[in-house]
């Protein structure tokens, strides 16, 4: 039995029995709804890769084809929105007991792959609808692993619309959050701003609200939130607020007799919101994603241009610092020839001088002439021949320092003393040797400073790079109050002092 549903935009779509889908299906749950799991296809296994595609069905070019990007805190049910865009399509209501889903939460959990995908695009094609489908899921936007990941979102995006037949507009960039919230945490600023500095300033009118876990009455106070943080997004003119809609998040839930009617209640709100949602696709004017585009790769530029400059910044300070040092090493020799201009001085030396033996303490020695030292003493008596002497071993002198041959050794009535003597010498050699100081540290400070001559340059050409990337991001980007930017932007504006560039300086000043 099939009949024809008309939705409020003016899309038409034929409501068949669902036997066609559950055959190309996984039950997930008996219940009432049952639930089925959609057989998809899963492109880019490889985890390498920072996102990943799940297909159900062939997209035909002649149908309507919608895209959209789903952005939220973990938590805020995205992955149910997506399963309510499908069911919604495909014209299940809540007497057909039934409720089909692309990926649920569990198996997303379970999946090695979607531990490392930064991004999900679900495409959903299916024949019998008005409507194709490509939602693109950013799963763990926000979560535990921080601004690195949510950096690698905008690399993984930029991949994304530049890959060939993948994404070459966008119709609908949906914030999702709780209608019950009365404010933004700091990491839902930090995500709205974040993703907000992903597009360019053509975007704005397609970004939307989609409050879950509503009881269906008007959210005040998120709206209020969301004013306040002054999030970009497309506005109801005649309202003077932003375009939300409203969704329960229970379509799945096992139904129960006992809460039929606030279940039914729950169901309609979703269908509802889905409906107005897809009213608004259906007039407002997807957008290419050219100035998007330019403005993730402005974003990669800008990165590496504040840290090239950073570590040339640090380059400069070391040889600034190796200056300085240098410097006061070249005055600390000037002192020194200054102090010292005669070049005499006096240093105590010491010699060996050979003196006659206490006979109280010995009658001879054996000492050596080579050495000057005192091989045998005391305790020494008379040999006739010296290679005889118990110092000696295989006619050489197992004492001495060189182990001279005992030839050269003499036994007379006297030994080998150590003393001191004061001698005057002349400071030329030290003269030179300060001459040739100042000499090495003129030529290392000439060096250094021709090297910071050509840093200061280099160091001017980094800072224009970067300030005309962050210029050129405020004049395409829909946000270039980001935390992306900003964090950069004190760093910025302290260089463009330094290379007297006041006017830029202010002009970033305004940015904050």
């Amino acid at each position: 039995m099939a009949g024809t549903l008309r939705f409020s935009h003016g899309y038409t779509k034929t409501v068949w029995h669902f036997d066609a889908l559950m055959r190309n299906s996984n039950k997930v749950k008996d219940g009432n709804p049952t639930r089925y799991c959609l057989k998809s296809t899963t492109d880019n296994l490889d985890q390498s890769k920072t996102y990943r595609k799940i297909t159900f069905g062939k997209r035909y070019t002649n149908k309507a084809h919608k895209i959209i990007l789903m952005v939220g805190e973990t938590g805020t049910g995205k992955t149910t929105l997506i399963n309510t865009m499908i069911n919604y399509i495909c014209g299940v209501k809540r007497k057909h007991k039934v409720w089909f889903e692309i990926t649920d939460d569990q198996s997303d959990r379970s999946s090695a792959h979607s531990q490392t995908s930064i991004i999900t695009v679900y495409g959903v094609y299916i024949q019998e609808t008005s409507v194709d489908l490509t939602i693109i899921d950013t799963p763990g936007y926000g979560d535990t692993r921080g601004a690195e990941h949510d950096k690698e979102i905008a690399k993984t995006l930029l991949r994304l619309w530049t890959a060939e037949d993948v994404i070459s507009q966008i119709n609908a960039v949906c914030f999702v959050m709780k209608a019950d919230q009365n404010r933004l945490s700091d990491r839902q600023h930090c995500i709205f701003d974040a993703v907000q500095s992903l597009f360019g300033k053509d975007i704005g009118e397609n970004i939307v609200l989609l409050f879950t876990h509503s009881t269906g009455f008007p959210p005040k106070n998120a709206l209020t939130a969301v004013k306040e943080a002054k999030i970009k997004c497309a506005v109801d003119e005649m309202k003077n607020q932003p375009i939300y809609f409203l969704f329960n998040n229970c379509d799945k839930d096992t139904s129960d007799v006992k809460y039929q009617t606030f279940e039914d209640q729950a169901w309609d709100l979703s269908f509802k919101g889905m409906t107005e949602f897809f009213k608004f696709l259906g007039m407002i004017r997807p957008k290419p994603l050219e100035l998007t585009q330019d403005v993730l790769k402005k974003r990669q530029e800008l990165e590496p241009n504040i840290s090239d400059l950073q570590t040339h910044v640090q380059k400069m300070k070391e040889k600034q610092n190796k200056l300085k040092q240098t410097e006061e090493d070249l005055e600390k020799h000037k002192q020194h020839v200054r102090r010292n201009n005669n070049f005499e001085y006096e240093v105590e030396v010491s010699y060996k001088e050979k003196v006659d033996i206490d006979p109280a303490v010995a009658k001879k020695a054996l000492t050596c002439t080579v050495c000057k030292e005192n091989c045998h003493y005391p305790g020494c008596w008379w040999v006739s021949d010296l290679s005889w002497c118990t110092m000696m071993k295989n006619n050489h002198c197992t004492v001495c320092t060189n182990k001279c041959h005992y030839t050269k050794h003499v036994k007379e009535a006297k030994i080998y003393v150590t003393k001191t003597k004061t001698e005057t010498r002349t400071k030329e050699g030290l003269k030179k040797k300060y001459e040739d100081k100042i000499k090495d540290c003129l030529s290392v400070i000439n060096k250094l400073k021709e090297e910071l001559q050509e840093s200061e340059k280099e160091k001017i050409r980094l800072v224009m790079a970067a300030f005309h990337c962050v210029e050129s991001l405020k004049m395409i980007a829909l946000n270039t109050e980001s935390l992306f930017t900003l964090q950069h932007i004190d760093f910025l504006i302290e260089k463009l002092k330094e290379i007297n560039e006041p006017e830029k300086a202010e002009a970033l000043e305004n940015i904050k």
